[in-house]
């Protein structure tokens, strides 16, 4: 599989299993990073201030301070680092508190070194683009310069990836999109994974969409995938 990763892309990987981290340094270093390690919490935010990462190998189950809270504080400070959670089998909640901190994807242990390399390429690979125009479908306002979106006038509180998604999906509103074209229009991923990131992310739109009683707006068609369609009103995509 051909990326176009620059040569040298620094991550950071923060774990407090000794043997891990020397597996992911040897692993990331033959793939061509350039690798910073930390051993806790703590010591994970000190390197991104030190000398800021492409990317974050981040793990969630850390004494002290944990990677959920190492994440949610990089993005209390405005940093949009690209965070790979990794989090233990058993530990679901973990992970969902996780990507709601502002992780932008995540693996479960034990994993293959080949997919956390290929799930970085696809990470760095989807740095945000330079901003478009207002984004309108419905009652749907999204504004991708300032990342704000709004739905019938009310702003919306997402992270960074439910931001993606939602964008993705206004931008091509009445239309079905596939779980593998989600993958790749907003994780990059071109190449077979089995995930339920979008199922995942899907859900914490929907709850946030649907607040306060609001209609549903994001629609899933079974077998398909998943289509935003406001039935009150006609949708279409716009820059």
């Amino acid at each position: 599989m051909g990326t176009d990763i620059r040569a040298g892309e620094r991550v950071l990987v923060a774990d407090d299993d000794a043997a891990v981290r020397r597996s992911l340094e040897r692993g990331l270093r033959l793939e061509g990073f350039s690798v910073v390690l930390a051993d806790d919490g703590r010591g994970a935010l000190a390197a991104v201030r030190d000398g800021p990462p492409d990317a974050v190998v981040l793990d969630i189950s850390m004494p002290g301070l944990s990677g959920i809270e190492v994440c949610r504080t990089l993005r209390a400070e405005g940093d949009d680092v690209p965070v790979l959670m990794l989090s233990a089998l058993d530990q679901l909640a973990d992970r969902v508190a996780g990507l709601q901190a502002g992780g932008d994807d995540y693996l479960v242990k034990p994993f293959a070194l080949q997919e956390l390399v290929l799930r970085l390429h696809a990470l760095l690979r989807r740095r945000p683009p330079a901003a478009t125009g207002q984004v309108r479908a419905g009652a749907l306002v999204i504004h991708p310069a300032t990342r704000e979106a709004l739905l019938e006038g009310a702003p919306l509180t997402l992270t960074r990836r439910e931001f993606a998604l939602l964008e993705v999906l206004a931008r091509n509103a009445g239309l079905v999109l596939t779980r593998d074209q989600l993958l790749d229009r907003v994780w990059g991923y071109d190449f077979e994974v089995r995930t339920d990131a979008v199922d995942t992310f899907v859900s914490y739109l929907r709850r946030k969409l649907e607040a306060g009683g609001r209609p549903r707006i994001l629609h899933t068609v079974r077998g398909v995938g998943f289509v935003l369609r406001d039935d009150r009103a006609p949708t279409g995509g716009g820059r």
